[in-house]
């Protein structure tokens, strides 16, 4: 057999194997070892397998990895989130769908520490959801805002997901970093839309809450200004050249303790923030190791280069190219977490993207996006899964009902960055 057809009964059986659900770290890791050893040597993949996953871990930039996640768990420990929510309430007051706009508003300054869409979900449930049934909205409207609120957490900086792109590609993390942030807040700004829009169609989903005092609301902005200031020293520092994304990480952590201090964290609270840390860090890393091997047995089987002659050799426009791959991570969104998606897919599309001539910057921005839509489409929609965990009496099917128009804000926002890269782009 040809190196490129051992390649393509490796990556059959890797699918085999996540079909039957083997955990996907191990999956590609095995896929990785199997076929470099059956193109190169057994004893060649050995040697691999012992060295490669210590030379890939002592990367520099993973170590902001763990500073960010412990980040949002700091915060959601400190019960940040809490005075968060309440902030925002009060600043849209008595405006239609005003405690959804507060939620999605705070999942969007939640995920501005946090950088996981899944940490910004549950953290934002916690006190948001109670509330927002409390007060006569519909489980729908409730459950789909949080889902898709929690999404903003891969996107706006510093974002785990934009970090691991850069990686992958050796692109400059702070420029991945500064070219989400304006379609990030893009996201933010169409979801306020598509609520105002939901709430005027249908007023009986959400009863509007009490008015509230100007005074009221700047005292509001006190709940606001922990975030505010924490991800102004993050994103400022990279912009200005002050710090590097990973030192920028370590200042953030240093920050975000200092409030949760200050706010009433206790050391065993902060152990446990640490301990949760570790074991979410050391789940990605092991993607990160199974990609890596994956990565390395594509490089020597070639497939890449194969693929990106024969998407040459069809004559497609740049644009068919950029929407074959953009329907690929739809597809796999629906059935496959976003990390193992990045750490899979990008390896194998990436040249075929470099050749069809698009920014490599630009094009991790449409994809954390795309990969982000799959955090809320059936049949699995990981944030959607969150979602049920926290009200496990809201049926699924209302959840996912409830997503769908944010998937159709997220389709529009994609199609503006497509025919406007300089969204991505303006500020770097």
């Amino acid at each position: 057999m040809t190196t490129q057809e051992i390649g393509l009964l490796c990556i059959a059986g890797m699918l085999a194997l996540i079909a039957l659900r083997a955990p996907i770290a191990l999956a590609m890791g095995l896929t990785g070892f199997v076929g470099f050893g059956l193109i190169v040597s057994f004893d060649a993949a050995l040697s691999l397998l012992g060295s490669g996953p210590f030379q890939t871990l002592s990367t520099h930039g993973f170590t902001a990895i763990p500073m960010f996640i412990l980040m949002g768990v700091l915060a959601s420990k400190a019960r940040m989130s809490s005075e968060l929510f309440s902030g925002a309430r009060t600043l849209f007051g008595a405006w239609p769908g005003g405690m959804a706009l507060a939620a999605v508003t705070s999942c969007g300054a939640f995920s501005a520490i946090s950088g996981s869409s899944l940490a910004t979900a549950a953290a934002m449930s916690k006190v948001a959801l109670p509330d927002m049934r409390r007060h006569g909205y519909a489980p729908s409207l409730a459950a789909g805002t949080l889902a898709a609120g929690g999404t903003l957490g891969i996107m706006i900086p510093p974002s785990i997901a934009l970090l691991l792109y850069a990686l992958i590609t050796e692109q400059s993390a702070g420029d991945m970093f500064i070219a989400g942030l304006l379609p990030g807040l893009l996201g933010l700004l169409l979801y306020g839309l598509t609520i105002a829009a939901l709430v005027t169609l249908k007023p009986h989903i959400a009863r509007p809450g009490p008015p509230t005092p100007w005074v009221d609301k700047l005292r509001g902005l006190k709940g606001l200004m922990p975030f505010g200031g924490v991800f102004g020293l993050i994103i400022g520092g990279i912009y200005g050249g002050l710090f590097t994304p990973t030192e920028a990480a370590a200042v953030g952590v240093f920050g975000t303790f200092l409030i949760a201090r200050a706010r009433g964290l206790t050391w065993r609270q902060a152990g446990e923030a640490l301990t949760e840390t570790l074991l979410v860090s050391a789940m990605i890393f092991f993607m990160i190791v199974g990609a890596d091997l994956f990565g390395t047995f594509l490089s020597v089987s070639r497939i890449s280069f194969a693929l990106t002659d024969y998407v040459a050799s069809l004559d497609l426009t740049p644009l068919a190219v950029l929407a074959c791959v953009l329907l690929l991570y739809v597809v796999l969104g629906c059935v496959m977490d976003s990390i193992a998606m990045l750490l899979l897919t990008v390896p194998v599309v990436y040249p075929v993207i470099l050749a069809a001539g698009f920014d490599p910057v630009w094009f991790g921005v449409v994809t954390v996006i795309t990969v982000e839509m799959g955090l809320i489409t059936p049949p699995v929609g990981m944030n959607v899964f969150v979602l049920k965990t926290m009200a496990p009496d809201i049926p699924i099917q209302s959840i996912f009902k409830g997503v769908l128009p944010f998937v159709l804000s997220d389709v529009i926002r994609l199609a503006l960055l497509v025919a406007v890269p300089g969204i991505a782009l303006a500020l770097l």
